[in-house]
């Protein structure tokens, strides 16, 4: 199945995983720490978590700038700046906060569904502006409804992690969280080593 179809048939957990998944491999470009949304992690492993899921965000929110920070960065996370300034970078850095920002406060299917279909779009984006190679595709959405020809090497990775928790969950539930999260963390390895070859190039 595409990415589209796959994202169409998840449930609320494998949803908010893949949504969170998203933001967690992007989350260098917000400076935050590797285990930063580790609690949020921890709270999709069980139905508890989902009441907790809104305190948890505002806690993470809080410490990647505050929250008036995020509400400042309006639009939907899957958009790009219109501006027509700025460098790759400095749109994949608002792309990242928008992902946050939109996270919905109550973990229902329906917010969440929109949420990780936006952040899957907003993630690839992000990974096509850092990618040193060009995509030769002329939007992300082709590559989620699985026309894949012609894809940079950061795009294609990234489009396979995306694929790959969404069948992790399906196929094994809560138990699908934790490879899930290992396939996330390495993606999370290879994003912050692409900003930091970009940070010491500019240097």
């Amino acid at each position: 199945m595409s990415l589209v179809e796959l994202i169409g048939q998840a449930d609320e957990r494998g949803l908010a995983a893949s949504g969170l998944a998203c933001l967690d491999r992007c989350v260098a470009l917000l400076g935050g720490d590797d285990e930063i949304l580790r609690p949020l992690w921890a709270g999709l492993a069980d139905d508890a978590g989902a009441e907790e899921w809104g305190e948890r965000l505002e806690q993470v929110r809080g410490k990647l700038g505050g929250d008036g920070e995020f509400e400042a960065a309006d639009g939907e996370p899957g958009q790009g700046s219109d501006s027509g300034s700025g460098s790759g970078e400095d749109e994949a850095v608002l792309l990242a906060r928008r992902m946050l920002a939109a996270a919905p406060a109550e973990r229902s299917a329906a917010g969440v569904r929109a949420w990780a279909d936006a952040c899957s779009v907003a993630a690839l984006q992000i990974h096509r502006l850092l990618d040193p190679l060009k995509d030769a595709g002329d939007s992300v959405d082709a590559r989620r409804e699985g026309r894949t020809e012609g894809m940079s090497p950061l795009v294609a990775a990234e489009l396979r992690r995306q694929i790959t928790v969404l069948e992790l969950l399906a196929g094994h539930g809560p138990a699908g969280l934790r490879p899930a999260l290992e396939v996330s963390t390495e993606g999370r390895r290879v994003l912050r080593a692409v900003v930091s070859r970009r940070s010491r190039r500019r240097g």
